[in-house]
């Protein structure tokens, strides 16, 4: 990627809680940001690590809706994903989401976008694990690499979409 963003994605997970949060601020407007949460063709191109193979099998992204997506990697390996939305709005996402490959193990993300001066957003996710080690293991497990290589090619897609 030639991402020269300057924006960082922050992972906040303290000791002994439940829970973890990640905010990341873009430099397109919240409308946008939202749009690539929502639209197929824009999710499929952003959501995951670099070098990832996206298959988006199930997108309803409604109230109650369902969704299933695959990364495989280059040797073939699959990881499977997914979930229920309970809300999508400009002002509110909310889903569950599940590690096929963990499976039982599912945490509740909401996601709220800021309308920042400048045309920017500043997105925050607050993730709720059903235990420590839950949340502690999403963590060791390199979640914090995905989300933010994945931002970087957001902010790619976004940068093409406002030209």
């Amino acid at each position: 990627s030639n991402n020269m963003s300057k924006n960082k994605t922050i992972v906040t997970a303290e000791p002994g809680k439940q829970e973890l949060f990640i905010t990341r601020e873009f430099d397109a407007p919240r409308e946008l940001v939202f749009k690539a949460h929502i639209d197929p063709q824009l999710y499929v191109q952003w959501l995951g690590p670099h070098g990832y193979e996206m298959i988006l099998e199930t997108f309803e992204p409604v109230n109650g809706g369902k969704y299933r997506y695959v990364h495989k990697d280059k040797d073939g390996n699959e990881y499977a994903f997914h979930g229920t939305f309970h809300a999508m709005s400009l002002e509110s996402m909310i889903q569950t989401f599940e590690f096929e490959g963990y499976p039982g193990h599912v945490s509740l993300d909401s996601m709220t976008l800021e309308a920042l001066p400048g045309n920017r957003t500043r997105a925050t996710i607050h993730s709720v694990f059903q235990s420590v080690s839950d949340r502690d293991g999403m963590v060791q497990n390199g979640m914090e690499i995905g989300v933010r290589e994945g931002y970087e090619r957001l902010d790619d897609i976004l940068a093409e979409a406002k030209e």
